[in-house]
Parts: C-alpha cells; sequence; structure tokens
C-alpha cells in the first residue's frame, strides 16, 4: 500500500496527527475560510481583521541541495525563496488578501553543507519577487527575520516564511460553496506573463515521495546527508533518474531537475485583478497545496465537488506517474496535477475570469461543478476511471 509507503518515509499524505494535535485550537472568526481569521488585534478595529500564516519550502529544499551540489547553479536557491513565499502569499489570496502584507523568513542550516553564498541567493531571491509581484499592485514588505546554524537540527537546509496582514472584514473571501457553482481550475505550469521562463506545475507537496521516487540511488551512495538516517535503504532514491538526466514528453525535451523544482507558481497577479471586480459573485477560491485536488473537502459541508472536465496533465506529473507505485487515484490526493487554484462561482462570470486568466497567459477553463451530497465529498473523473474522496 502506498500510504504505508508514504509512513516508511516519514510523511503523510494526509497529516491526519498533525489535523488531531490541532483539533481542539479556534478556527477563528469565519472557520470556512482558507486561511485562519483573527480579531483585529493590532488596533482594535472592529471593521478589520488580522491575518497570519506561516509555511516552509519542505524537503523541497533537499531537491535543491542535490541540484547545486551536482551542478554548482546557486540560481536553485532563489528559485527556492520564491517556494517558501507563494506557500504563504498565494494562500493568503484565497481569502482575499493580495496587497500589504509583512512576511519574515527564518532560514535554518546545516553551516558545514550550506556555505553564505547559498544565504545570499535565497535572500536576493525572496527580494527579486517582492519586487516583481510589486510591479503589478501586490506590495509586500520584508521585515528581516532569523538565520540559524542548527546542524544538530537541521542535516542540511530549512526555508520558512511568516506572512501577517490586516484586511477590513468587507474585503474578505469565507469560502461559502454553494450546489450549482462552477469550478474554475487554473493551470499551475506554462509560462504567464509575469515569468521569464517555463513553470513546470509542481509544488512543494508530496516531493518526498516524488524525488525518492524518480531519483536513483546515486544519491543516497553521493549525498548521505540528504535522508533520513533512520529510514529503511530499501525506500530511498528508488528510481532511475539523476537530476541532470534530459526527459521527453510530446516531443520537447525537458531536465528533470528543472521539472522538479520549478518554483511552485504564484497567482497573486491574476487574483489581485479578478477580486476587485468579482469579489461579491466568488463563492470559494481554493489553493491546491496538501490535499491536492482533494483541499476543498475541508470547506464545503455536506455538498459534493465533481471534477470532470480537469487540465491536461503537464510533464513533471507524467514523469513522476511513470515511476511511482501510487497509483492515479492517490496522485491526484498528493499533487495539483496541473490545477493549483480553483475558484468557484456561477456560470455567468466563469467565462470572464478565464478572460482574465487568458490576458496573463494563464490556461483556465470550467473543471466541475457542485452539487448536493449527504457528506462532503470530492469526485475525480479521469479518462481512466472515476475516483470519490470523502
Amino acid at each position: 500500500m502506498q500510504e504505508n509507503l508514504y509512513d516508511k518515509r516519514g510523511v503523510s499524505a494526509s497529516k491526519s496527527d498533525v489535523h488531531k494535535a490541532i483539533s481542539s485550537m479556534s478556527k477563528g472568526l469565519f472557520p470556512k475560510a482558507f486561511c485562519k481569521i483573527l480579531p483585529d488585534f493590532a488596533a482594535g478595529d472592529p471593521d478589520w481583521c488580522n491575518i497570519m500564516h506561516a509555511d516552509t519550502a519542505g524537503t523541497k529544499s533537499v531537491l535543491a541541495y542535490l541540484y547545486w551540489r551536482e551542478t554548482g547553479d546557486l540560481s536553485i536557491w532563489k528559485d527556492l525563496a520564491i517556494d517558501a513565499l507563494v506557500m504563504n502569499l498565494d494562500d493568503l489570496a484565497c481569502v482575499g488578501c493580495t496587497d500589504n502584507i509583512i512576511i519574515s523568513s527564518t532560514i535554518g542550516r546545516n553551516k558545514k553543507l550550506i556555505s553564505g553564498e547559498v544565504l545570499e541567493a535565497l535572500i536576493s531571491g525572496t527580494q527579486e519577487f517582492l519586487d516583481t509581484m510589486s510591479a503589478f499592485g501586490v506590495n509586500v514588505q520584508h521585515s528581516g527575520g532569523e538565520t540559524a546554524d542548527v546542524g544538530d537540527v537541521v542535516r542540511t537546509l530549512d526555508v520558512g516564511i511568516s506572512a501577517f496582514a490586516r484586511i477590513k472584514r468587507s474585503d474578505l473571501i469565507v469560502n461559502d460553496i454553494q450546489t450549482g457553482d462552477v469550478v474554475v481550475g487554473f493551470a499551475s505550469y506554462g509560462q504567464p506573463s509575469y515569468l521569464n521562463k517555463y513553470n513546470s506545475g509542481i509544488g512543494c507537496n508530496g516531493l518526498t515521495s516524488a524525488r525518492h521516487d524518480v531519483l536513483s540511488k546515486y544519491y543516497l551512495e553521493n549525498f548521505p546527508e540528504s535522508v533520513d538516517p533512520n529510514l529503511s535503504p530499501e525506500v530511498v532514491y528508488c528510481g532511475p533518474h539523476r537530476l541532470t538526466d534530459t526527459v521527453n514528453y510530446s516531443g520537447q525535451d525537458y531536465k528533470v531537475g528543472d521539472l522538479l523544482l520549478s518554483p511552485t507558481l504564484s497567482y497573486l497577479p491574476l487574483l489581485a485583478e479578478i477580486l476587485p471586480k468579482y469579489k461579491s459573485q466568488i463563492n470559494g477560491i481554493i489553493h491546491n497545496s496538501g490535499g491536492g485536488l482533494t483541499k476543498v473537502l475541508k470547506f464545503i459541508g455536506n455538498k459534493r465537488v465533481v471534477k470532470n472536465n480537469l487540465i491536461a496533465v503537464p510533464p513533471v506529473f507524467e514523469l513522476i506517474g511513470s515511476v511511482t507505485d501510487a497509483n492515479e487515484m492517490e496522485q491526484h490526493q498528493v499533487f495539483n496535477m496541473g490545477q493549483r487554484l480553483e475558484i468557484y462561482i456561477n456560470t455567468e462570470h466563469a467565462a470572464e475570469i478565464i478572460e482574465i486568466a487568458q490576458k496573463f497567459n494563464i490556461h483556465a477553463q470550467v473543471i466541475g461543478h457542485v452539487e448536493d451530497a449527504q457528506q462532503a465529498e470530492v469526485q475525480v473523473i479521469t479518462k481512466n476511471g472515476s475516483y470519490l474522496y470523502s
């Protein structure tokens, strides 16, 4: 069973133990909001609220470490900085916050392995991304942070971001997904107008298993520090590839490292244009991070979301699918499979937000709809089968 393989690798697809640990905590002012919404502790204004969010680039930092050690390419760390940022900022955007955000970074490194040049690349990559977003009206201020040499705790590097914003309650998007809504999916791959290169569509979720399924024992033999020594060698680096290998999909060559290490695509410029015009028509926004295409389960109540017209699967997920033991049902629960952002809206306005996406060179389409049900369910229908999650 794949779930056992996840456990053997020290990770969890469902994070059930984490959810159990936090089950008694308050869910904030609006439990169905994508991020926890708090009263305005900053200024005490009842018309405003506070949002704080924290996340990391996860084990994608291990992939970046391997690529850097193998190629000497420091630019990969700039991409990793984007991963840590987007995992926070795009979650905030799902509750309507696309401006006036404060961030702080936390970097834990093993100084024996991670040089000062790496830190410089991470910091400059962070600022370059923030400058790009500012050009599209998304203003994020970097307040500094902490860089700690913690080799006894971190084997290579851990990169995290905390984000804080103060927003008017009237500007919030609180998920209230309705029967009859359509689901507009936005491609997680391609080259939006605000990027200078192709993005594969990979995010920061499921990278532990993707890394071990795709990459070969070469990395265990040459970079043992990239693996938890408590893991059995039978579940470590079981694949056929090195990061420098080239694979071909539909007549196009891709480097394995480029596919696995594309930074998580941000939709901030797109949402900054959509939200002022359509906030009152939008019933939900979901960022398909942990949980993949089942992420919406936490926010729908007694509804069934039927996803029967998915965006085409990009090469990175074809690559992972070709070497993993996980079946298609499991893959859709771990990865975004080509659509990382979903907006739940009425049919009338769906075409209009799809047109806005096209202006940014982001493919979008109606990928499904919402029905009544006895419990929260997601049904994913592909050419290979129909999969029901609850």
